[in-house]
């Protein structure tokens, strides 16, 4: 394949695995962890937009609306409402760090509930919040469960999927983020003229929270992780039951405790580990790979399009509603995107994608700078705000059968078992650092920069496919404890790596 991409043959272990009802189920459940994360991301922005909120927390926003001339770009340029979004982030970043050794010691089905537990009192504290302070912690919490869960959640399913179908159920995590986002769009849309509409919007982030929760009572660990903690037997029942009954699982069970051991023989912390030459690659793909999905810039867009369809002279009811558009376009395309993953590869996904939300960024900010003038005080047509929600919506459909499953696909199947848990908290991680960066500047930047954000955000979508073209060698269908084969013969990271699993069995 062109640009370094190599479709390399995994060693046939003869015990690759097949979908059962079991699978699919606990698989199901494990995804449903994607919901939480999902439903703030919807109701954030729209819950900006509320009346009422406004009202009661940033008044000064609704004083600069009503001025005579303003600047559509500017009019929710306010740091303390940008922290309202932002907060979480921050505190995501520490908890996800943290469930790099809670993963490991407790094991992933734990940490998932750990994270449930958490976002619950973080929404009920949100939903009752009667000041900016209560505001802010409610959303710490939030953030702290949301670390945990976006940290174990892929890992379990990359774990727990046959090799041959992680791609589809993998995605299924990304599938229940967009759900929550089209769950969440929907109770803004209904709430948003109700005084205490607000209050529904942020508290209602119980009841997922509430879902996963409980689901994860009903699954077992990966045997995986029920192996690295030393429960043989466990791991040993979870196996068939993921695997069938009429399947002998001793030689995969053998595989993972051979695998284990290894992981174990290393005297030296994670961190150390992942710091040495030969995993450079792994290294820079759990930097690189969430890094460049925010600079995708579709978070933003989905934290604050309410706002910026409101601004471009959609009404409130019209933005919010555009926003459930939004969500809906990015949950079909994940579908669609399930469905191709496992068959052409991540690497035909994720250029695709990139091409597809290049160019449509390119023509939002063209449209933008056409329609709103050089300073964005002209009024914008009802025609042309819905041209920009279709170009957005094309854009949407872009990311979400590309950068939106396949960054939390990748970082979870290429680290070796010794630095799995390390390698997904340090991409989790880069996520929020940058997610908290972007989120709490995007608005002051749009205020800047005006209808340039987005060609700031074109921009980096064009570094970002090229990257991938040159440095991601294809995953698909490779087991987990084979997937050295890739960057051992990979035109550019082989020189990094030389086949260092066989290195380390001898």
């Amino acid at each position: 394949m062109a640009g370094g991409g190599f479709a390399v043959e995994a060693p046939n272990k003869g015990f690759n695995g097949r979908i059962t009802l079991s699978v699919v189920i606990t698989c199901i459940v494990a995804a449903s962890s994607g919901l939480i994360f999902g439903y703030d991301v919807g109701v954030s922005g729209g819950v900006t937009t509320m009346v009422p909120f406004l009202e009661k927390f940033f008044p000064s926003i609704l004083r600069k609306a009503a001025g005579a001339e303003v600047n559509m770009y500017c009019v929710y340029d306010s740091q303390v409402l940008t922290l309202f979004t932002s907060s979480l982030y921050l505190a995501g970043l520490l908890s996800s760090l943290a469930a790099s050794r809670t993963t490991a010691t407790l094991g992933r089905r734990n940490t998932i509930m750990m994270g449930g537990a958490v976002f619950l009192a973080g929404g009920a504290i949100n939903g009752g919040a009667e000041n900016i302070a209560m505001l802010i912690l409610g959303r710490i919490l939030l953030g702290l469960g949301v670390g945990f869960t976006n940290q174990a959640a892929p890992l379990y399913l990359s774990e727990i999927a046959p090799p041959k179908w992680r791609g589809a159920l993998n995605a299924g995590f990304s599938f229940f983020l967009g759900v929550g986002v089209v769950v969440a769009g929907c109770i803004n849309y209904g709430t948003a003229k109700h005084t205490w509409g607000w209050r529904l919007s942020l508290g209602l982030a119980v009841v997922p929270a509430i879902l996963m929760t409980l689901g994860a009572f009903l699954i077992s660990d990966t045997p995986s992780s029920l192996v690295e903690r030393g429960k043989i037997d466990q791991a040993r029942i979870a196996l068939r039951k993921v695997r069938g009954s009429s399947i002998d699982v001793e030689p995969e069970l053998e595989e993972l405790i051979r695998w284990s051991q290894i992981a174990k023989s290393i005297d030296q912390e994670p961190f150390m580990t992942i710091c040495q030459r030969q995993y450079r690659p792994h290294l820079v793909m759990a930097f690189a790979i969430p890094f460049f999905q925010q600079l995708t810039g579709i978070n933003i867009v989905a934290f604050y399009s309410p706002n910026l369809f409101q601004s471009v002279g959609l009404g409130n009811d019209a933005a919010l509603l555009s926003a459930i558009i939004l969500g809906v376009v990015n949950l079909a395309s994940i579908l669609i995107s399930t469905s191709f993953v496992d068959r052409f590869g991540r690497r035909f996904l994720f250029i695709t994608g990139g091409i597809i939300m290049l160019a449509c960024q390119i023509a939002v900010s063209v449209l933008l700078a056409v329609v709103t003038g050089v300073h964005g005080t002209k009024d914008v047509s009802k025609g042309n705000a819905v041209l920009v929600l279709v170009l957005l919506c094309l854009y949407a459909a872009g990311f979400g059968c590309s950068w939106g499953p396949l960054t939390w696909l990748i970082p979870s199947e290429i680290f070796p078992l010794k630095i799995r848990t390390i390698g997904q908290s340090i991409a989790i991680g880069m996520q929020f650092i940058t997610l908290f960066v972007l989120s709490q500047t995007f608005l002051t930047m749009l205020c800047h920069f005006k209808f340039a954000a987005f060609l700031f955000y074109a921009g980096w979508i064009a570094v970002m496919t090229v990257f991938i073209i040159f440095f991601l060698p294809e995953t698909k269908g490779i087991p987990l404890e084979s997937m050295y084969t890739i960057w051992s013969k990979h035109w550019y990271w082989r020189r990094f790596v030389k086949e260092i699993e066989q290195d380390d069995l001898s």
